[in-house]
């Protein structure tokens, strides 16, 4: 009876895992660049009282075995890289993605790390940054008596300055790609660092190498489905009111059988 309800355990710290994940998806449906996430479950340990095709005779195996199992574990938490829709934004210095690249960000740090946000602004230098002010890789200035900001899909950076009709090229925006991205480590606030897992950085231009292009004037919205995420939620609530009405079953009954034993 211990195991079962040892058992029982494990299935509701599960559906409480797949509950956790529902609602981090639920608070960022509106999170610019943000990729929904889904667990992933292992079985445990199996407890082996016949192993198949051990020796049932002399001349006869067993066809099958007799192995118990003792619960489940959340084994990852995966995120889904699947493009999210571009918004219109209006904002010249908004950019987004469309495609599997990074933007990438340099940390007071020195570190750098990976985004998929591209809602940029300038600091007080010209320099564009994140909205949390962390500098933009490859560093582009833009000048203070800028009129307008031209920003190609390959990530070719112009501006028009006054007493000029022709655009001036000031930079080039780089994305950054990995060979395995659901190995990037998130870090909050957007931003993703490289790990062993995900392999090194490979920067280049965007359209280039399968790096997707940048479209100024849009944002990469969420890719969170509301509709599947509630549906998931209503069986993730199901699996874990079975899982307490069980623990509830083997309570009746090992009370029964203190009952049963006190009595005898």
């Amino acid at each position: 009876m211990n195991l079962a309800l040892d058992t029982l355990a494990t299935g509701l710290s599960a559906s409480q895992t797949m509950m956790d994940t529902i609602a981090d998806n639920l608070a960022n449906v509106n999170t610019t660049g943000f990729k929904s996430e889904t667990p992933e479950f292992q079985t445990l340990l199996y407890q082996d009282g016949i192993q198949p095709g051990a020796n049932s005779t002399g001349q006869t195996v067993y066809p099958s075995g007799l192995e118990l199992g003792t619960g489940v574990k959340v084994a990852s938490i995966k995120e889904t890289l699947t493009q999210g829709t571009l918004t219109s934004t209006g904002n010249p210095l908004d950019l987004a993605i469309n495609g599997s690249g990074y933007f990438q960000v340099l940390l007071p740090s020195g570190q750098t790390v990976y985004t998929r946000d591209g809602s940029f602004q300038t600091n007080a230098s010209g320099q564009l940054v994140t909205s949390a002010g962390y500098q933009v890789v490859p560093n582009v200035t833009i000048p203070a008596n800028a009129t307008s900001e031209t920003i190609g899909t390959d990530g070719t950076v112009s501006v028009t300055l006054p007493g000029s009709s022709n655009a001036t090229q000031i930079g080039q925006i780089q994305l950054a790609s990995f060979v395995n991205p659901q190995g990037l480590q998130p870090l909050g606030g957007n931003l993703y660092g490289q790990t062993t897992s995900s392999g090194t950085a490979v920067a280049g231009a965007p359209q280039s190498n399968g790096l997707g292009s940048v479209n100024q004037n849009y944002l990469e919205a969420s890719n969170v489905d509301v509709v599947e995420a509630m549906v998931n939620m209503i069986s993730a609530e199901r699996a874990y009111q079975l899982g307490t009405q069980a623990a509830s079953a083997v309570d009746n009954q090992l009370n029964y059988l203190a009952q049963a034993a006190a009595g005898a």
